[in-house]
């Protein structure tokens, strides 16, 4: 026997920090004694850090204060304004190291969520618009589409769309167009006339469903393309129910002599109210030209003692059109 203390199991200092034993010594004649031996157990550095978030505010509104708190470690604070369009989370590692030889450190990933408020208004894709429609068009035709985003969330980013009260040529804007509220698509209530109205503009609105909402809004200009809807209307000479005035053409004209002139118009726009005169009926059809462009009618020789005293012309005026439309002039040259 020795006398010697061994350990029989493992001792962790964290659990029990110090024993306390009773020895006895015999010996051969049969005497004792007795003695008690402290076991001081010291502590090595086996335990890491361990980070305990006692309190954890999360989502944290976007515009919260500086200094605000959002978790209890020892204190974990906002140091400046929060934007949740520009970050709208935040993955906060705290480590934890303690002074022990070898040291050891823990390390905890918190995530903290930043919460939308409604400070962004609706933004259009485009300053302005500009959307095109043929007259004579059937109502209820798209014409176009808005298109605006709100860069919140949720129900702050949720866009309506709607058109702010105005007059057209004495009518409401809207018993001329409507735009769909979800979408943003413009449609035509009725079938234009551009020769009523040429153009016009009207404001949309685009609100947010925040509260309170924020909006902002855009001009449209709605644009009427012209058809060739009307034929030439001829001013001179009067086309009525009575017989034609009479020009007179003296004997002794001679060839380029001008007799008269036709006078013609066409409420249309554009290539569809270029006019041309053409010549379709005459009594003596080598004895008259018309000017292709400007109508004008003009001997094309001299007049001499067998011609008819009396003639009558017939002029066609035709506008440019793509299906081009036309009206005749009658006229009885003496």
């Amino acid at each position: 026997m020795t006398g010697e203390i061994r350990l029989t199991g493992a001792i962790d200092f964290e659990m029990i920090e110090t024993y306390e034993l009773n020895i006895q010594a015999t010996d051969g004649g049969g005497l004792s004694a007795h003695c008690k031996v402290l076991v001081v157990v010291l502590d090595v550095n086996d335990n890491a850090p361990e980070v305990i978030v006692t309190s954890l505010i999360s989502p944290i509104l976007e515009d919260s204060l500086a200094e605000t708190v959002v978790a209890l470690l020892i204190s974990l604070v906002i140091e400046s304004t929060l934007d949740r369009e520009k970050v709208s989370t935040y993955n906060i590692t705290i480590s934890a190291q303690d002074l022990g030889s070898p040291s050891l450190s823990t390390e905890k990933t918190i995530t903290v969520k930043i919460s939308d408020i409604n400070d962004n208004s609706p933004e259009f894709s485009q300053t302005s618009y500009t959307m095109y429609i043929r007259e004579n068009n059937g109502p209820g035709i798209k014409i176009g589409k808005v298109n605006a985003f709100d860069s919140d969330s949720e129900q702050n980013a949720k866009v309506t769309y709607s058109l702010l009260p105005a007059e057209v040529d004495g009518l409401p804007l809207l018993s001329y167009i409507s735009i769909n509220s979800e979408n943003g698509n413009v449609y035509a209530l009725r079938s234009m006339d551009y020769e009523q109205i040429k153009e016009f503009q009207v404001t949309v609105r685009a609100a947010d469903g925040g509260s309170p909402p924020r909006s902002s809004e855009v001009i449209i200009r709605v644009e009427i393309i012209d058809e060739n809807d009307n034929a030439p209307f001829i001013l001179y000479p009067l086309q009525n129910n009575s017989s034609p005035a009479n020009d007179l053409v003296p004997r002794s004209a001679e060839a380029g002599y001008l007799v008269t002139k036709v006078v013609a118009v066409d409420g249309d726009s554009g290539q569809n109210s270029w006019l041309s005169y053409h010549l379709l009926k005459a009594t003596d059809p080598g004895l008259f030209t018309v000017g292709s462009q400007n109508g004008e009618i003009r001997t094309t020789r001299l007049i001499t003692d067998r011609d008819t005293m009396k003639q009558k012309l017939i002029v066609l005026v035709r506008d440019s059109g793509e299906l081009p439309l036309s009206s005749s002039a009658t006229l009885n040259i003496a």
